[in-house]
C-alpha cells in the first residue's frame, strides 16, 4: 500500500527515544521529512544520525522543552521555515510520575498539566496556520488509560483522558480545513517508560520486577509486550495519505489488554 508520505513534513514531539523515535523512523522509511524535538541534544543528534542512514527523507532537530511556550513557538517556526511547511503533527510527551491522590501537591498537578495537556494545546495552536494551508494530520499520543484508568497513575489518568476530549472537539472544528485528528493510546509497549513503571510497581508492592512483568503479561491476550515499531506503524497509517476518513477517534495498541468496549 502506498501511504503517500513522500516529501510530507512531520513534526514529532518527544522523539529522541521510545515511541516518538519509533514513529520518526517509520515516517522516514516512507520518505517523509521529519523534525525531531526533545530536551536532550545529544540524544537528538544520535537519532538524527541513525535515521539519516535510512536514506530517505530529510531529518532535522531542535532542542525543545515543551512545557515552555516560547520553545514551542520557536520549534514550529523553525520547522516551517526549514521544511517549507507542515503536513503532520505528532503530539507526544513523557509520562507523569506514578502515585495516588495523597502523593501529589499543587506543583505536581500543575507540571503534569503543562507537560501532558497544555503542551499539546500550544503545539496545535502554533501548527494550525501551517496545517490549514492544504490540510493535514494530527495524532496525539496518550495512554491505554483513555479507555480504562490505570491504578497508581492518577495524573496520567486525568490528563490523558482530557486529550481525548480535546481531539474529539477539534475533529469537528478542523474538518472544514481538511485536518484529521486522532488519539492513540499505547498499552504495554516495550519502552524505557514501561520499564520504569514496572520497577515502580515492584517497589511499591515489595516484589521483584519479574513478578510484576509476569502479572502484566497474564492480562495481555497476545502474551507479550508490544514493540515500539508495532505502535509506530499504526500511527504512521493514521497520518498517511491512506487515511482519508478517520478523525475524532481514540484507539488502543495494546494486544487486547484493555477489556472495555
Amino acid at each position: 500500500m502506498d501511504l503517500y508520505l513522500q516529501k510530507k513534513n512531520a513534526l514529532i514531539l518527544a522523539s529522541s527515544q521510545g515511541l516518538g523515535k519509533a514513529i520518526a523512523q517509520e515516517l522516514v522509511k516512507e520518505g517523509a521529512n521529519v523534525m525531531l524535538a526533545a530536551r536532550n541534544e545529544e540524544k537528538l543528534a544520535e537519532v538524527q544520525k541513525e535515521l539519516s542512514k535510512l536514506g530517505k527523507g530529510k531529518i532535522s532537530y531542535k532542542v525543545t522543552d515543551i512545557t515552555k511556550p516560547d520553545d514551542i513557538k520557536s520549534l514550529v517556526a523553525s520547522m516551517a521555515a526549514e521544511f517549507g511547511g507542515m503536513d503532520i503533527l505528532i503530539n507526544n510527551a513523557g509520562g507523569p510520575p506514578g502515585g495516588t491522590f495523597a502523593d501529589f501537591s499543587d506543583e505536581d498537578w500543575q507540571h503534569s498539566f503543562e507537560l501532558n495537556l497544555l503542551s499539546f494545546i500550544r503545539t496545535i495552536r502554533e501548527s494550525l496556520p501551517h496545517l490549514k494551508k492544504q490540510g493535514g494530520k494530527i495524532v496525539n499520543i496518550a495512554s491505554s488509560s483513555i479507555k480504562e484508568p490505570i491504578p497508581g497513575l492518577l495524573l496520567s489518568n486525568t490528563f490523558r483522558t482530557a486529550i481525548v476530549g480535546l481531539a474529539k472537539t477539534l475533529a469537528s472544528e478542523l474538518a472544514p480545513d481538511k485536518i484529521l485528528i486522532n488519539t492513540v493510546g499505547p498499552g504495554r509497549i516495550a519502552t524505557d517508560r514501561i520499564q520504569h513503571l514496572d520497577r515502580f510497581n515492584a517497589e511499591k508492592l515489595g516484589v521483584n520486577v519479574e513478578e510484576v512483568v509476569g502479572k502484566s503479561l497474564s492480562n495481555i491476550p497476545l502474551g507479550r509486550y508490544g514493540e515500539p515499531e508495532e505502535f509506530a506503524k499504526f500511527v504512521t497509517f493514521l497520518v498517511s495519505g491512506a487515511n482519508t476518513y478517520l478523525t475524532g477517534q481514540s484507539y488502543l495498541v495494546d494486544g487486547g489488554m484493555v477489556k472495555s468496549i
